[in-house]
């Protein structure tokens, strides 16, 4: 029985950044995805995703960044995903874990905010 008017669903993550061009291409870079027009005045930028989860970059507010993750995105390989992001210069902030049922790797944004790529074992 459910007496919630809060769906047990999230609808959008969002980031906050603080410079929104280099933070759209830097996401789009890191994501595979092209630069689409960015709305709200250039403060608001729904990243394009798949599934039912958004993720928007908000340059709304002060950037203040969380000792924590601020969320994670699968992927299918870990190393071949460790290469690409050093490659691109993509800061690693914590290297390759095991936690049972997943493979972690915890790199941080521009903007410092941390994420998390994620493999399934």
């Amino acid at each position: 029985m459910n007496n919630s008017p809060i769906e047990n669903k999230i609808g959008c993550v969002f980031i906050p950044v603080s410079d929104m061009r280099q933070a759209v291409e830097w996401y789009s870079r890191l994501l595979g995805q092209p630069v689409e027009t960015i709305s709200h005045e250039g403060q608001i930028y729904d990243l394009p995703m798949r599934g039912a989860l958004g993720v928007i970059l908000d340059s709304h507010k002060p950037v203040i960044n969380s000792s924590q993750p601020i969320c994670f995105f699968w992927i299918d390989e870990l190393h071949q995903t460790r290469s690409f992001l050093a490659e691109n210069n993509v800061e690693i902030v914590r290297e390759i874990e095991d936690v049972r049922s997943v493979l972690t790797l915890t790199l941080r944004d521009p903007d410092g905010n941390l994420l998390t790529v994620c493999q399934r074992k």
